[in-house]
């Protein structure tokens, strides 16, 4: 079958959620004149009703791509904001401004209902690589992600691989167990911006010697091979899961649906997760269960406001960080001061347009993405720093638990690094330190743990493994350093090891820091025992 691009299954998403709101629009004008009507006879709650889906049609009409009713709404609510300050309200210009936006909304065309095509393709799961030489088992891969409504691309060598990866998007990678599928892993894990991708391999073996080079290689999971339409499903499941770990997450807080479920489609991405919330009340429970990476709230809302959440939010330490966007119709001089004044970081004017909307986002999310590299990753290797490392860790031991798994971890430290400095100059040291941390973040999954421990310490969580498969995990990755050559100051090569002490949870501690003290003793024994060796006792 076709397949669709992402933009044209984009814009044909929007064009369907234009026709459903278009649809819907003679349905709110009848309530909006209901409302009136009642008004109009004195019951003024039915007036703040009707000043109600005035501002709503207002603030989402032309996110939808209904510029004119946006607008003549608008001005229907300027002629009724004396409801909102408790002022006269002119009739006059109340009834002049409610023909004018039912004539607007009589003079568009027929809004359809929205109706997949027979022809449009069903949403994906997500796009999965599939490496393998055997032409007949990619071919059926690709069946099988069709009957699981998962893209498959294909490749059958780690050129081809990096190709697919250049050129589109994709989820994660599942290859074939052999030399071209360990080489494919590090040519994907080597690309820019795709260091972390989710990869899997499938063998008919599947013995330890074959785990212990997948998991060395980034692996997450492993499969049989051939594999079963469940066993792609499964791999697709896990890994699909692992990429959109990686996604932005913008927390929306609107009490209109339609804006929220507007701003939603026009945010949301391969690279953005959106979460809605209607009411303003429950914003902390919100924050505290999805922790977003960025805040869109609305100025006017029942309860708080938007200017109230955002000074009880910069009061928060554990918020006053977070990027927060405030949306309003209003967007004078006067708002702008009090929006900054409240600690706003930018605003959007009412109706939202979606180009604007993506370009302010992206850019405050980008912001502080290098923020947090900047806090919390180690500027020469790139690894995680302690305190964060130590974070994760706990975390991982909570994982760990409850999952009746084991966790390794690892201390490792360069040799003879004081010497290193002394006879070949502190720049080669730098580029020992850069090129180990640059090994030991393309090696290992994506859901272990690498970082600078300080100086020439370096730390190393393994999930799921024990004393034996840690250790040879890390001594292929130890094997590896052995084998660089690096370049003193004066041109002269050297080479270096490292030295390295295990420790394993539950068996040697069941917290961070009675891991890292047996890791650190262990460690210092290995030095001990002359070096370029890994204890695990």
């Amino acid at each position: 079958p076709e397949e669709v691009e992402p933009e044209d299954s984009f814009a044909a998403s929007l064009a369907l959620l234009s026709a459903e709101y278009g649809a819907k629009l003679p349905e709110r004008l009848a309530t909006l004149e209901a409302h009136l009507g009642r008004g109009r006879q004195g019951e003024a709650a039915a007036l703040t009703e009707a000043y109600g889906v005035v501002h709503k049609l207002h603030g989402t009409a032309g996110s939808y791509g209904f510029r004119d009713v946006s607008i003549t709404a608008g001005r229907l609510e300027d002629a009724m904001r004396p409801v909102k300050e408790g002022g006269p309200l002119d009739w006059t210009a109340v009834d002049a401004g409610a023909r004018a936006l039912r004539d607007v909304v009589a003079a568009l065309p027929g809004a359809p209902k929205p109706e997949a095509s027979p022809g449009e393709a069903a949403p994906s799961q997500g796009t999965l690589l599939v490496m393998d030489e055997d032409a007949a088992l990619l071919a059926s891969a690709k069946r099988m992600g069709e009957d699981e409504g998962l893209r498959v691309v294909t490749a059958s060598t780690a050129l081809e691989a990096c190709a697919v990866v250049q050129r589109e998007r994709v989820d994660g990678a599942l290859l074939h167990m052999g030399p071209e599928g360990v080489t494919a892993a590090g040519a994907l894990r080597a690309l820019e911006g795709h260091e972390s991708l989710p990869l899997a391999f499938t063998s008919a073996g599947g013995g330890l010697q074959e785990r212990v080079v997948a998991a060395h290689a980034g692996a997450s999971l492993f499969l049989p091979r051939p594999f079963t339409h469940q066993d792609l499903a499964i791999a697709a499941e896990r890994l699909v899961a692992a990429r959109r770990q990686e996604r932005a997450r913008v927390l929306v807080v609107d009490d209109d649906p339609e804006a929220v479920r507007a701003l939603t489609q026009a945010l949301a991405s391969d690279a953005v997760e959106v979460v809605g919330l209607e009411s303003a009340y429950g914003l902390l429970d919100a924050l505290a269960q999805h922790r977003p990476d960025l805040l869109l709230l609305d100025v006017r809302m029942p309860g708080p406001s938007g200017f109230d959440l955002c000074r009880i939010l910069r009061l928060s330490p554990e918020w006053q960080e977070l990027p927060i966007l405030l949306i309003s119709a209003q967007v004078g001089l006067e708002f702008r001061l009090a929006a900054f004044q409240a600690g706003a970081d930018d605003y959007l004017a009412k109706p939202v347009l979606r180009e604007e909307l993506r370009a302010r986002v992206h850019a405050r999310l980008e912001r502080a993405r290098l923020s947090r590299e900047r806090t919390e990753r180690d500027a020469l290797t790139g690894l995680m720093l302690r305190r964060p490392f130590v974070d994760a860790l706990t975390a991982r031991l909570s994982e760990a638990r409850r999952s009746d798994k084991p966790l390794a971890l690892c201390f490792l430290d360069v040799d003879h690094f004081k010497k290193v400095n002394d006879e070949h100059g502190h720049l080669a040291g730098d580029r020992v330190l850069m090129r180990l941390g640059r090994l030991l973040g393309a090696r290992f999954r994506r859901e272990d743990l690498r970082a600078r421990w300080g100086g020439e310490e370096f730390v190393v969580a393994l999930l799921g493994e024990t004393p034996e498969s840690a250790k040879e995990i890390l001594s292929r990755t130890a094997e590896e350093l052995v084998g660089m050559e690096f370049e003193g100051d004066q041109g002269e090569p050297f080479h270096v090891t490292f030295s390295a002490g295990l420790a394993v949870a539950p068996h040697d501690g069941v917290t961070p820091e009675e891991l890292l003290r047996v890791a650190d003793a262990r460690m210092y024994r290995a030095k001990s025992n002359g070096r370029n060796r890994i204890e695990v006792e």
